[in-house]
């Protein structure tokens, strides 16, 4: 027998109101530490492709956000809440860490190549191939979102969601969509920006989502009740035929 969601409503008004204003500040937040260590690698405030392009994430980033909020909002409470949960498993802890300082090492990166030096010329053909892997990073999340209402943003089991596992949408070709569309927003993110160095933290961004994909996918086979069996029957976890 699943567990009962013994959590707040959240269709009510104020509830709404407050994961909104929530998603609002947080996003508003992040953008602007990203975007004043971003400024100040660069050293410079007239880089106008810059301002657009964070622009353009900010926006994307915010409406993501929403639209988990009209679609799914317990699913944007718990991706709000869930650091501040007992149950995340101490190794996502260090992860999401790494990630951080790795996100921030990213954008000091770009910043420097592409804002201030200049040292390598990206052609713009492969710049909009980066941002097309940013827009498809974003398609796998909404899509990912849409059928999986436990899409943590950290790992840990939700039983008293009645946490399950999910099988249908782009669960029926990868285990973890959401990580795969995390590796081509890391993949992305420094060419739209222009960056050929960036690619280097980019890589290692991939590589520390590979194992978080590895260390989760272990954790759910072992606690998530029928789990291991959808694993045999959806082979791979990031990449449909290699992995």
């Amino acid at each position: 027998m699943q567990s009962q969601d013994l959590e707040e409503p959240t269709t009510n008004r104020p509830c709404l109101a407050r994961l909104a204003a929530a998603q609002f500040l947080q996003v508003g937040v992040t953008f602007g530490i990203l975007g004043g260590v971003l400024f100040l690698a660069a050293g410079r405030l007239d880089w106008w492709d810059a301002w657009l392009l964070l622009g353009i994430h900010f926006t994307i980033a915010l409406g993501v956000g929403l639209w988990m909020l009209r679609h799914d909002p317990r699913l944007l409470r718990e991706r709000q809440q869930a650091f501040l949960k007992s149950n995340v498993k101490r190794w996502d802890r260090v992860m999401i860490a790494l990630n951080l300082v790795l996100t921030l090492g990213l954008y000091a990166v770009i910043g420097l190549d592409a804002g201030r030096f200049g040292w390598w010329v990206v052609p713009l053909a492969v710049r909009i191939a980066g941002g097309v892997a940013v827009l498809a990073s974003f398609g796998l999340t909404l899509w990912a979102s849409s059928v999986n209402t436990y899409l943590s943003a950290m790992v840990r089991i939700q039983e008293e969601r009645g946490h399950k596992a999910i099988t249908n949408g782009p669960y029926g070709h990868i285990r973890h969509p959401m990580y795969a569309g995390m590796c081509l927003l890391d993949l992305g993110l420094p060419l739209v920006f222009g960056s050929w160095l960036g690619l280097g933290v980019g890589g290692l961004m991939i590589a520390a989502v590979i194992l978080r994909t590895r260390l989760e996918d272990a954790a759910l086979q072992q606690e998530l009740p029928g789990y291991a069996e959808y694993a045999r029957q959806v082979r791979h976890r990031l990449l449909p035929g290699v992995w």
